[in-house]
């Protein structure tokens, strides 16, 4: 009768306590009569009836691509890549490989899927998985791919993002609970649920989430081996106080990156701009000190940012023939006059610095497509 008890439940070994050893032996056989009917309960080990449901670290053999931190660390131009759309909402999935294809050959080496710029919070769990898994199935041998799998939910976070790491991003983009705001204690407790299933970049943007990420929570989970840094928007001379500490800086401001990678130590930058001219920040952060080139670009750069972002670069690359124009509400175009401006810096910086290969159009009102349900 033993075997037959353990084929019902394969957790139990010959190896187990005495207490299951005597439920092995002193359990006489049941033999119902002949044609009887029996419904009979699956049995199980009151051992593991009693094992709490905790979260448990994934295991190496669920990840698909195992990359290293310090591989994650060393990269200078990280693309928050834009998610474009079908006319009925839906991924416009040849427009977005093109769109990639154009970051890899323009020297990117690594893309933010599903970000601010991406539209991340536009999309459901689903689609955003199935993004990050397509991307890593189609480019994930020759650009990095990060995966935004952060919420102000720690339960989400944590399930998207063994989810992204089981479809084999290479890692993981995190934010601090937005909205729902909480202690600097929960914000550590927060990061380190998800710092355990591999290399993560932590992005402070308060102007998003309303509440700032303090160095005293940076410095505290910095001491995790799967940090790999964190994506800054809060200026220069905070960006200065962690590199003095050792700890690996992105710019997340277009504006400001120069001056981060060259003065202040900033490792590089995950930049919006990238999107349009990957060439010219590709020089800008593997070129050395170009305040020429800067300031080149620094009509470019405010045009993106007059809204907030990415209505700007959804605008901006519709123009370019590049992917349709069609928004996701909330977002809408910006007003003729900006979208006139546009075409007029195009010409200023050259066509041929941007990406896609159509002239740049202005388009009207009528042909963007705006949709709400999707």
């Amino acid at each position: 009768m033993a075997p037959s008890l353990l084929l019902m439940n394969p957790a139990l070994s010959w190896t187990d306590t005495e207490a299951t050893a005597a439920l092995r032996f002193n359990v006489k056989p049941f033999c119902p009569p002949a044609g009887a009917c029996y419904w009979v309960r699956r049995w199980r080990s009151p051992i593991s009836a009693m094992i709490p449901n905790i979260h448990l670290p994934m295991r190496s053999l669920e990840v698909k691509n195992r990359t290293s931190v310090d591989d994650i660390k060393s990269l200078r131009l990280i693309t928050a890549v834009k998610t474009p759309y079908l006319p009925d909402g839906r991924f416009d999935l040849e427009a977005y490989d093109s769109l990639i294809h154009m970051q890899i050959i323009n020297g990117a080496e690594g893309v933010i899927v599903g970000g601010t710029t991406g539209e991340g919070h536009l999309m459901s769990w689903d689609e955003h998985i199935m993004l990050i898994g397509h991307t890593v199935n189609c480019f994930g041998t020759s650009i990095r791919v990060i995966g935004n799998t952060g919420s102000n939910s720690t339960g989400e976070a944590i399930h998207a993002t063994e989810q992204g790491f089981a479809v084999g991003m290479h890692a993981a983009l995190h934010i601090n609970p937005y909205y729902g705001k909480t202690s600097l204690e929960g914000m550590v407790s927060h990061f380190e649920a998800v710092l355990s299933m591999g290399p993560t970049i932590i992005y402070n943007v308060p102007s998003r989430t309303g509440q700032d990420i303090p160095p005293s929570v940076i410095h505290t989970i910095s001491q995790n081996p799967n940090m790999a840094g964190v994506k800054e928007c809060m200026g220069n001379d905070r960006i200065k106080g962690y590199v003095d500490k050792g700890i690996v800086i992105w710019s997340g401001n277009d504006d400001e990156c120069h001056d981060s990678r060259w003065a202040f130590g900033a490792t590089g930058v995950i930049s919006v701009a990238s999107n349009l001219v990957p060439g010219l920040m590709h020089e800008l952060m593997f070129q050395g000190k170009n305040p020429s080139l800067n300031s080149k670009l620094m009509p470019l750069i405010k045009w993106l940012f007059q809204e907030p972002n990415p209505i700007g670069l959804n605008t901006a690359l519709a123009q370019l023939g590049v992917i349709r124009p069609v928004f996701r509400l909330p977002y809408v175009p910006l007003p003729r006059a900006r979208r006139l401006e546009f075409v007029r810096i195009v010409e200023s910086l050259g066509r041929e610095n941007f990406i896609g290969e159509k002239a740049v159009e202005f388009l009207d009102d009528d042909d963007f497509i705006l949709v709400g349900r999707y």
